[in-house]
């Protein structure tokens, strides 16, 4: 399909801004009205000739003892700043973004293998000072790069739009802290408008985009067919499946599986290579030397690594550095290839099992795997996914197109394409409630002392998880799903402000549930609060009469919207016959650090 013109009114600036745990890029678009759209990366940035791959910078942030930061990206690579961060005490903090992940107790593990954060500083504060500092390069790239660039910068400044890419498994509570690190970064005001003023996009649906234009096989796109994209990063792993539209005249993409996200990007690689080495160093007068030869090999070894069955060496030292023990000989410590190949197999284990999960719980058949994303970049992690996933039917890609650009890339392509129409649920979205007592349920009377009598009479339970949608549910975005909900008050006078809280559960569940039963799985993502006191005399109010007399029953509907990655939240209810709705923006979920 051809690319169509913009159809805004107004000249647009687009920035999309991929901060990945290691590696981080920035891409925009300059949208005139009339004018078919085009794709434009940062790839220059300060001290950029300290690093390679032109468009990245490292996602690095040094601060000073009284917490400002020093030096960010290439910057920090640069010697001068290493030799002041040594003099001077200053904080090398990476990885940062790990610590805004969802807290369970699958991810609870790692949480030692990231480095500390600075003093009295929290993840978002660090999130903001680097969501400045690309800002401060994609302006400053804008104005060096374009004809007539600080005319150019002045006819959009006022008309930007950020697109914030994050991990499959990110939902409203992380998307909420997005948020305020964009606002404390001074990317939008902290306001209504401001806010708006911000997509999310995750990284699986920004890599579709990606491929879609780079290297997307043609076969993944015929009716019966889909793909699987592994956006295989530095910290996470993404896996998101997606077949092609019904509809032949206009190129869009359905998601058939549930996406995936799993702590297994090449950071991990890395870290089962220090602790490798910690033990092999352990009686070496080198141990004292193990962060560096670590960073040795992140930057060398981990890179060149395509064969197992030979000797692998990280050059660390000097030709006067030797230690026979330890396999240490004129600076260079040698490796097995088969301990290497040891570093990386979970990583390729996690890809494999996960794509055949996938395949399980998908609702069309797929057949094609497109790599993305920086570790895709390894030779040795292609191969052995390619090895294993091939004899079962599966045909393994990487795009032509350097595959470190794709997150940046595809979410400035989300915000002007859209391809994707229809979403599959992640986790099940319900409200909190109540539900009738039974006695004669047992699950009802082992809660008994929980049980409270209503304004009509009768005793619930609460509080309870009623289900709106179903987690591995395909949802077209323009659909609605909605549930009814019946409130009983004792006298009107009480009817002042309808509180209903939204929460999602990471799992399935038809109906509904108790909260008290693996409550770690639940997390709240919003509360719609309505003034209702107008409605005393409406026709959502019904008069009802019960064992404690007369009572009254508010009736209304919680409707969720789909409208992209995020979710939004209304309550809708009668008025004189017509429908009224009070939307509560967005579900950003809990307002926490």
């Amino acid at each position: 399909m051809s690319p169509e013109p913009y159809k805004g009114t107004r000249r647009k600036l687009v920035l999309a801004f991929d901060v990945g745990t290691t590696f981080s890029g920035i891409s925009y678009s300059i949208l005139d009205p009339g004018q078919i759209p085009q794709i434009y990366e940062v790839n220059r940035f300060p001290a950029q000739e300290q690093v390679t791959g032109l468009a990245k910078i490292p996602t690095v942030i040094y601060y000073d003892r009284e917490g400002s930061p020093r030096g960010i990206g290439a910057e920090a690579l640069t010697e001068n700043i290493f030799e002041l961060a040594e003099n001077e005490n200053w904080v090398k903090v990476e990885w940062f973004k790990l610590h805004l992940r969802p807290g369970s107790a699958s991810t609870d593990h790692i949480s030692d293998k990231l480095p500390p954060l600075p003093p009295n500083k929290v993840a978002i504060d660090i999130l903001a000072d680097f969501y400045r500092y690309l800002f401060q390069c994609a302006r400053d790239f804008i104005q060096e790069s374009h004809a007539n660039g600080p005319d150019v910068w002045l006819s959009v400044k006022t008309e930007i739009h950020f697109v914030l890419s994050h991990p499959n498994g990110w939902g409203g509570a992380q998307q909420t802290l997005l948020r305020k690190a964009a606002i404390k970064g001074g990317l939008i005001p902290d306001s209504d408008s401001g806010r708006e003023r911000i997509s999310f996009v995750t990284e699986g649906e920004a890599s579709l985009h990606f491929a879609i234009k780079h290297g997307l096989p043609t076969r993944a796109t015929t009716p019966g067919d889909g793909v699987v994209i592994v956006d295989a990063g530095g910290g996470t792993i993404d896996l998101s499946v997606y077949s092609q539209g019904a509809n032949p005249l206009k190129q869009t993409f359905e998601e058939i599986a549930q996406p995936q996200c799993h702590l297994q990007g090449s950071i991990f690689v890395s870290t089962r290579a220090r602790d490798f080495l910690q033990g092999h160093l352990a009686q070496s007068d080198f141990y004292d030397d193990l962060d560096h030869i670590v960073t040795c090999f992140d930057k060398t070894t981990k890179l060149r690594f395509r064969d197992a069955d030979e000797h692998k060496f990280i050059k660390f030292g000097s030709v006067r550095d030797n230690d026979p023990e330890c396999n240490i000989r004129l600076g260079q410590l040698k490796l097995s290839g088969t301990n290497v190949s040891s570093f990386f197999e979970p990583s390729v284990r996690c890809i494999v099992e996960a794509v055949k999960e996938q395949r399980r719980s998908a609702h069309k058949n797929f057949t094609h795997v497109v790599l993305v994303g920086g570790f895709a970049a390894s030779d040795w992690l292609y191969k052995k996914v390619s090895e294993s996933l091939q004899p079962l039917g599966y045909t393994v890609v990487r795009p032509d197109h350097h595959v470190m650009k794709a997150v940046a890339n595809g979410a400035i392509s989300y915000y002007i394409n859209h391809y994707v129409q229809t979403r599959v649920s992640g986790v099940t979205y319900g409200s909190l409630g109540k539900i009738a007592y039974d006695p004669s349920n047992l699950e009802h009377k082992l809660r008994s002392s929980k049980a409270t009598t209503s304004a009509s009479g009768g005793q619930e339970i609460v509080p309870y998880f009623w289900v709106i949608l179903e987690g591995n549910k395909q949802v077209p975005e323009s659909n609605e799903i909605r549930r009814s909900f019946h409130w009983h008050i004792a006298n009107l006078s009480s009817l002042k402000e309808s509180r209903d809280e939204i929460y999602s559960y990471a799992g399935n569940i038809v109906n509904g549930a108790f909260m008290d039963v693996n409550k770690e799985k639940f997390s709240k993502l919003c509360t719609i609060e309505a003034d209702v006191s107008h409605l005393a005399n409406s026709s959502s109010i019904e008069t009802m009469y019960g064992p404690k007399g007369r009572y009254y029953r508010f009736s209304c509907d919680i409707v969720l919207s789909f409208g992209g990655t995020e979710i939004k939240a209304q309550l809708a209810w009668r008025e004189n016959g017509v429908e009224k709705r009070h939307v509560f923006s967005h579900c950003q979920g809990e307002d926490r650090e």
